[in-house]
């Protein structure tokens, strides 16, 4: 099956609703116009209508009959960034300043979207179709928040499935794996206290600029040195602030950073390491450090019979050359995954680039790829009249 007509037939409406998305992005939580715009276009489709969960989230249902039931879901929050785009290569870009769907999420809004409309229209499976718009998966963990305020109590689901567009692999293409697709992203802040003291005369304080520099090279030793090599993980610092004045060496400094893996038994390992380095490290420097470490998002863990018919959907879509089973996971982060740990499921990623000048995802220069738009409408429509047979 490929690429279904009846979705092609309305490829340029589907091009509309994304760019209007596009041209008036909201963040997280705050996603009141898409919120009302998903629900009235839902109702308008002939689905039973739920807002509110996660204040602006929408649920849409749709039943033929008796039979199972599965969640589809997509994203709706922009990114708090400036677009850059001139108006004459981008003339539906963002008309709101410091926000911008830098993301793609635009796009999944509107490809799930069209196969609602579809799925309303032709009815050809048996059983219900909850389609999930969630706010908030920028940072703020809107798919937990879902969760945790009854998403699968009053929306029951044998399983759910999401999907993202992906500007690193060909438009049209799939990648599909049994396992872990993205990692989990973890949090750290280090709070180094010293005694300050002027620049010139550093003997009469304690240092905690010296203490957060060598903090940085220690903290790489954990990686590379405590963890299993085969175990995949990442320790990045990212802000280090310390200091108002070229001539005091300050009291305090703050060291900011990301930690990506895919077991919980990593988590806790790195977790644990960078505490007892942050306070070594510090009294060997005569200072002291307070660690903050905050997990904000599991890894995205595939089950394998909801990710053999999600693959089995996407041939059906695009042909076997197109579909790549089993990605090498990425160290970026979704809170999909809290829904994963609910419900089994299957996320995929969808190709989307245009060439190797494609911007990448959370660029100021990113705008979706309407050509698939088409195509992931046809996806989601193929996968629920193939499990919903």
């Amino acid at each position: 099956m490929p690429i279904i007509e009846d979705i092609h037939a309305f490829s340029d409406d589907m091009t509309s609703w994304r760019r209007s998305l596009h041209a008036y992005p909201e963040i997280a939580f705050e996603e009141h116009r898409t919120s009302a715009f998903v629900a009235e276009m839902l109702v308008g489709f002939g689905f039973d209508v739920h807002r509110g969960l996660a204040g602006t989230g929408v649920v849409g249902t749709l039943t033929t009959g008796d039979g199972p039931a599965i969640g589809l879901r997509a994203d709706m929050d922009a990114l708090p960034i400036d677009e850059v785009a001139d108006v004459a290569d981008v003339p539906h870009r963002s008309q709101r300043a410091g926000h911008m769907h830098a993301c793609g999420h635009d796009g999944h809004t509107a490809m799930l979207l069209g196969a609602a409309r579809y799925l309303a229209a032709s009815r050809r499976f048996r059983g219900t179709v909850h389609v999930i718009f969630q706010p908030a998966e920028e940072n703020e963990g809107g798919g937990r928040v879902m969760v945790e305020e009854g998403l699968f109590d009053r929306f029951p689901v044998e399983a759910v499935y999401g999907l993202h567009n992906w500007p690193g692999m060909p438009a049209g293409h799939f990648a599909v794996g049994d396992g872990p697709m993205m990692a989990s992203c973890d949090s750290f802040e280090i709070a180094v206290s010293g005694h300050g003291c002027h620049g010139a005369m550093p003997h009469y304080g304690t240092d905690v600029v010296v203490a957060a520099a060598a903090m940085v090279g220690a903290l790489q030793t954990i990686v590379t040195r405590r963890r299993d090599p085969v175990d995949p993980a990442v320790l990045s610092v990212t802000q280090i602030h310390a200091g108002d004045t070229w001539n005091v060496i300050p009291a305090t400094a703050v060291l900011r950073g990301t930690v990506r893996c895919f077991r919980a038994e990593t988590q806790d390992l790195i977790e644990s390491a960078i505490r007892s380095i942050a306070k070594g490290t510090a009294e060997a420097h005569g200072c002291s450090a307070d660690v903050a470490y905050r997990r904000q998002y599991p890894a995205t863990v595939n089950t394998p019979e909801e990710a053999r018919k999600a693959a089995l959907a996407a041939v059906r879509v695009v042909g076997r050359e197109k579909v790549v089973l089993n990605p090498p996971p990425t160290m970026g982060s979704e809170d999909f995954s809290f829904m994963l740990q609910a419900v089994p499921g299957c996320y995929v990623w969808l190709g989307a680039g245009r060439g190797a000048e494609t911007p990448t995802l959370h660029s100021p220069r990113y705008d979706f790829n309407d050509s698939i738009l088409p195509v992931g409408a046809s996806y989601w429509a193929s996968l629920a009249e193939t499990i919903l047979a």
